[in-house]
């Protein structure tokens, strides 16, 4: 469904329904969110449906795309601000996680978020060291409240 790392037609369609229910919270779990961020080129509002995951009392956001996804990119151009959208709007900003602390939390990510599994190259009960290896490739960003 992600052909060289983009949604393909069918991606975008579950993509833009997903938007639509985890923004107003109907029949999705509590980690689903909608995460809006600039555009690095246009500046417009981007939004997806993204999952958040909890780990030692923080909340992360995972990218299965990797570095190169659309919205890793806009989020690092934006300098970390952008809004989470749930039954609400939180306005947050995301600080990446160094790569020596990511495999934690990319293997509780694989546990919760089933449509990012096919992404990894590991399988989600793998051994921390299996994710230590492959934390470089995925970034992760810590959510902090914006003030």
């Amino acid at each position: 469904m992600y052909p060289d790392g983009r949604p393909g037609a069918v991606a975008r369609v579950l993509n833009w329904v997903s938007r639509l229910q985890y923004s107003a919270g109907l029949l999705s779990p509590r980690y689903a969110v909608t995460l809006e961020v600039a555009g690095r080129r246009t500046g417009r509002p981007v939004t997806l449906p993204i999952v958040v995951t909890e780990y030692e009392g923080n909340r992360y956001l995972v990218s299965m795309l990797g570095s190169e996804a659309n919205w890793v990119r806009n989020l690092r151009a934006a300098g970390g601000r952008a809004v989470l959208h749930r039954r609400g709007s939180e306005a947050v900003q995301l600080e990446e996680v160094a790569p020596d602390a990511r495999a934690p939390i990319l293997r509780r990510y694989l546990a919760i978020a089933p449509g990012a599994r096919p992404h990894f190259p590991i399988d989600r009960n793998a051994p921390l060291d299996e994710f230590e290896k492959i934390a470089d490739e995925y970034p992760v960003f810590r959510i902090d409240s914006a003030f």
